[in-house]
Formats: C-alpha cells, sequence, structure tokens
C-alpha cells in the first residue's frame, strides 16, 4: 500500500461495486427516463438493469471479447450507457465512451488510438457518419446501434447473451476500466488509462463526503455526460455505491420542467447552471424593486448573518429569516425540485458569492475539485465543512502538496501535487508524456496552481499553462477573469487576452436571450451582428464587466473588449465537448479584431 493510500471500505474494483449494490438494491429504482405522454418519468430498478448487463455480457462473450479488448460507446446518458460499461467491466475489458457531438476525425482518432474492437452507437444517423470506419480501422470489428433492430442491434446481441449466459469476471484491482479521452484545446486528445481501483475509490471516497443521511430515496437528475470523468464517477459509479437513482434529463433546454419532474435530492452540475439562475434572480428583483426587493435584500442579510454565527442569530434574525423564506427562497428551492440535500460544483471556478447565495437560501452548494487523471474528485466541501473561495479538503485516501520551486513570488503558492488511489494509471501510448506528469514519488503533476491554508483548505489560483505576464511583468491568470465577466447575466461567454502587452482585452459573446429585450428597450433593433457595434451595447458590456471585476487590480481588468455575435461552442469549434475554451480557435478566427484594441 502506498504511503499515501488508506484502506477504503467496500470493493476495489467495478464489477463488484455493482453486484454489491444490484444484491442489496434489486427491487429499488436505478434510472428514470422522460416520458413525455404521461408528462413524468419511467423508472427501471436495479434487478432490471443487472439483467440486461447479464445478457448484454454474455452476448459479448460471444463476439470474442476478452480482458484488455476494448468496447466503445458513442451515445448520451440512458440506461444502455450504463448496460454497455458494467457488460463489459464484467469481461475484464476496457470501456471507452465518446461524445456524440464529437468531431467525427476526432472518433475516429480515439477508435483507432485505443483500439475498439466492438462499438455501440445510439442511433442509425451516427452510423451512417461512421460506417466505413470499420473498413479503414483495423481493431474495429463490429457496429451496434442502440435505438435498432435486426442483427445489429444491441438488442439482438443481448438476445444471444440471454441464450449464452457467462458468469462475470472480478477484475485485478489494477486492471484498466477504461479509457476517458480528455478534450485537448490543442492536437489530439489524451486518452487515460483509469484502473478498477482508481474509478471504484474514487466513487467509494466521493460517498463518504456525502451527508450523513443520503440512502436509496436519494436521486440526482443527470445531464453531465459520463463520458466525461466528473459525470461517470459522480452520477453512475458513485450513486450506483450507496443505492440511489438517476434521472436522465432530456436535454439542457429542458433542465428546469426535468428537476420539478424528477425533484432531486443530490445535484451534480457545473458552476453556470448557479451562476444563471442567481444573475437570474438578481435581475428580476432589480427589475420588480419595491416590496419584493426588500423583501430579497432583508432576507439575504438575515441569512448571512445566520450562516456566520453559525444558525444563532437571534429571534428577530430568524424571524425576518422565516418570513422571507416562506414567500422568496422557498421559490427558488422549488425551481431545483425542493429537496436538494447538496449540489456539488466543478470544472470551473464557483463564485464565493454564489456559493454563499445557495446557502444561505437552502440549496448548499459545494465546490469539488479534480481532474480526469484523478478519477476524477480529489478535494470537495461538504456541507457539514464548507469554506466558500476554496475547493475543500481531500477526500478520503487523498493528499496534495504544493510545489513552490516554479518562483511565484511567495513561499506558500505553486503546482499542486495529488497523491491518492484515484491517481491514473497514465497516458495511452504516451509514455513520454505520462513520465514527465509524474514525480519521483508518485505523485501527479495537475499543472494547477494553488496553496493550502492553515485549516487544509485548497484555494486554486489559475492554470499555469494559461498564465501569462502583462508588459508591466504582473502575472495574469484570464480564467479566473473570464468566470468573473460571466456573471454578468449579459454576458455567456469571454476570453480574456494581454500576453506581452500593455493592459488586458476580452472578447465577448453576449446572452442574446437577455440583451435582445435590454436593446429594444433602448430603442435599439437589428441582427445580432448589427446590435454589437452599438455603442450603448458596448458602453453596457463595459460597465458590466467593471462591476463584475471590481474585485480584481486595475491593471487585470480589460481595458477594450469586441463583442461578438456568435456563440462559442463545440459545432463551431471553440470549445471542447467538456466546454473548455479553445483559445487558439478565438485567436484564429478574431486576431485581426484583437490586435486592432491594441492600435
Amino acid at each position: 500500500m502506498a504511503e499515501n493510500e488508506i484502506k477504503l471500505p467496500g470493493p476495489d474494483n467495478l464489477v463488484e461495486l455493482f453486484e454489491n449494490s444490484v444484491a442489496k438494491h434489486k427491487n429499488y429504482n436505478l434510472f428514470g427516463t422522460k416520458n413525455k405522454e404521461k408528462d413524468g418519468y419511467d423508472w427501471v430498478t436495479y434487478g432490471q438493469i443487472a439483467e440486461r448487463v447479464n445478457n448484454l455480457r454474455g452476448g459479448l462473450a460471444s463476439l470474442g471479447v476478452e480482458k484488455g479488448d476494448g468496447v466503445g460507446i458513442i451515445a448520451n446518458n440512458r440506461n444502455e450507457w450504463a448496460i454497455a460499461a458494467y457488460a463489459t467491466y464484467g469481461r475484464c475489458a476496457r470501456f471507452i465512451p465518446m461524445y456524440e457531438a464529437e468531431l467525427d476525425r476526432i472518433l475516429k482518432y480515439i477508435i483507432n488510438d485505443s483500439g475498439i474492437k466492438i462499438l455501440f452507437v445510439a442511433r442509425n444517423d451516427i452510423l451512417e457518419r461512421i460506417k466505413h470506419f470499420p473498413d479503414e480501422i483495423e481493431s474495429l470489428e463490429k457496429i451496434f446501434v442502440i435505438d435498432g433492430e435486426g442483427e445489429n442491434s444491441m438488442a439482438a446481441l443481448e438476445k444471444i447473451g440471454k441464450e449464452n449466459p457467462v458468469p462475470s469476471h472480478k477484475p485485478e484491482k489494477s486492471d484498466i476500466a477504461g479509457l476517458i479521452y480528455t478534450s485537448g484545446t490543442t492536437g489530439n486528445p489524451k486518452g487515460v488509462l483509469l484502473s478498477h481501483y482508481n474509478l471504484a475509490s474514487n466513487a467509494i471516497a466521493a460517498s463518504m463526503t456525502l451527508p450523513k443521511n443520503v440512502g436509496v430515496e436519494d436521486r440526482t437528475l443527470s445531464f453531465l455526460p459520463w463520458a466525461h470523468s466528473f459525470g461517470q464517477t459522480a452520477e453512475l459509479h458513485m450513486l450506483i455505491h450507496f443505492g440511489g437513482q438517476t434521472g436522465f434529463a432530456e436535454s439542457p433546454q429542458t433542465i428546469v420542467d426535468d428537476l420539478a419532474m424528477v425533484k432531486p435530492t443530490l445535484l451534480i452540475a457545473v458552476p453556470r447552471v448557479f451562476n444563471k439562475v442567481y444573475t437570474g434572480l438578481k435581475d428580476r428583483m432589480e427589475k420588480e424593486g419595491g416590496l419584493a426587493k426588500t423583501l430579497f435584500d432583508m432576507g439575504i442579510k438575515a441569512a448571512d448573518k445566520n450562516r456566520v454565527a453559525g444558525g444563532n442569530a437571534g429571534f428577530l434574525n430568524n424571524l425576518k429569516l422565516s418570513i422571507v423564506d416562506k414567500i422568496v427562497f422557498s421559490k427558488v428551492r422549488e425551481k431545483f425540485g425542493g429537496r436538494i440535500k447538496m449540489a456539488l460544483s466543478s470544472s470551473a471556478a464557483l463564485s464565493p458569492k454564489i456559493a454563499e447565495f445557495f446557502f444561505d437560501i437552502g440549496i448548499p452548494v459545494c465546490e469539488a475539485w479534480g481532474m480526469t487523471e484523478l478519477s476524477p474528485a480529489h478535494t470537495v466541501n461538504t456541507t457539514e465543512n464548507n469554506k466558500p473561495g476554496t475547493v475543500g479538503q481531500p477526500i478520503p485516501g487523498c493528499s496534495v502538496k504544493i510545489d513552490t520551486s516554479l518562483g511565484f513570488g511567495n513561499d506558500k503558492e505553486g503546482e499542486i501535487i495529488a497523491y491518492g488511489p484515484n491517481v491514473m494509471v497514465g497516458y495511452h501510448n504516451l509514455p513520454d508524456k505520462t513520465k514527465e506528469t509524474f514525480t519521483e514519488d508518485g505523485g501527479l503533476r495537475t499543472g494547477d496552481r494553488g496553496w493550502v491554508d492553515e485549516e487544509g483548505y485548497l484555494h486554486i489560483t489559475g492554470r499555469i499553462k494559461e498564465q501569462y505576464k502583462l508588459e508591466n511583468g504582473k502575472y495574469i491568470f484570464p480564467t479566473e477573469l473570464e468566470e468573473a465577466i460571466k456573471l454578468s447575466m449579459f454576458i455567456e461567454n469571454a476570453m480574456v487576452h494581454g500576453a506581452n502587452m500593455a493592459y488586458n482585452v476580452a472578447v465577448i459573446v453576449p446572452d442574446w436571450l437577455v440583451v435582445e429585450p435590454w436593446a429594444k428597450e433602448q430603442g435599439l433593433s437589428g441582427t445580432p451582428e448589427q446590435l454589437v457595434k452599438e455603442k450603448k451595447l458596448i458602453d453596457r458590456i463595459e460597465a458590466e464587466i467593471q462591476a463584475t471585476c471590481k474585485e480584481f487590480a486595475p491593471y487585470e481588468v480589460p481595458k477594450k473588449i469586441i463583442i461578438i455575435p456568435e456563440a462559442f461552442s463545440p459545432e463551431n469549434g471553440i470549445l471542447t465537448p467538456t466546454l473548455k475554451l479553445k483559445r487558439r480557435e478565438v485567436h484564429r478566427l478574431y486576431d485581426d479584431q484583437i490586435e486592432a484594441l491594441y492600435n
């Protein structure tokens, strides 16, 4: 056992994690899928999913899938995603998930690089895009369609397996469970090799940080892709470990309605979800004014005072809080289904102001930190130990060290080195990259800059590779600025630039759902391409940036901006499928306009 590793309760592989939970919770609900005809959700039990896992495992065996073989899937979250994953694990094979919206050339690269033998795709339209792959990729033998019929359907393969059952194999803890390809902001993605113990230990350790009353009646609404490590570990493996339930969101556009139907008690999300609710509510209160705004402001002050006082701020304060809670805060909680015990936020920085606001209104939003290479969770705030502005303390079995040798001007800040059973095996087919990512004592160089305070909470201050210096020699961490700027309800996305320049500038994508009604009120009209040139809009966006960045040093705040009409998205190549910004793509498209801001 490694120096930083402790013995965690529970199995050391995903096959036993799943089968143990099925044995305990066979008749409890596991997955729910929206049924629009009856305006509700249809649920299937642990036992029903296990039966299909057993059948598909037999089907995979009939195709000769053995230990170390690659089984891939191109599908959004659904019952069959989990069935394919656990059937693959039961053959000691490797499971490789991909996004439906991924570029075809990237799909081809992943399938070839990982050596996928059997591939599942969600629908026939995806099959049409890639039907030539078996002729061009040596390892790929067969493609099965999930929403289909006939011999090349997943249902047909399950039928074969039902007639030819095989028992599950129990993997060694060091066996590779799967590859998750990180969506590189430059070049091809890297395949992260994750063992059974990497993923099982992370799911178990993360579940130990949840509220103590979490159990089989608890559920989440799933809208983070399981092809990404955060969604996969938190919404799938962790939920199954403690016997929870997962309802699938129909689409990003229906999340509000789906929350009301599923009524989750746990929520796994990214900061943008909470930012949008916060800015929308603040804007509504500002517009309504009068009694509504007075009550809202009074409630926030009372809740804040109560939180700081540990729940003992006095009778009068509690009375104010009770009144506002019934009139205002309870309605916000209802937007999330009305039953949230804890919400986990990760993948980007969460504003302390946002975290405190949601705690104040009775929705504990706890920020976590990790990365694909860490399976992915490493530190987390909890409902009992929460420190907004930090990403919490290490989860059981994990630890961090700070490498201060990079010279950031103080003796506490540096690169975060991570240790624990969740640390990846390495990068597939990239031995040199793997070697440079590990320290001599087995720690993972995360590429994140940060420091640990006296209470053991980790503070993230930026990505080292994204930092740059202005002409004045001052370091800039653009992601911090960008996350602050996006707190404006007028701004959907932003990219800050200023390397070796006299000052920072920003490329801004407006939130047109907010900007277009505002423009009409201002007497402005036209297409987005026309509106981005209007001085009134430019002035308003610049004022929003000044307001959201008031806690930054003056030299950090962008001095000039360009506003663009088109959103950053995976479709236009500016965002990865996990919504990370590809800065090079923004520069490729808008470099002339960016350079003009300095002339």
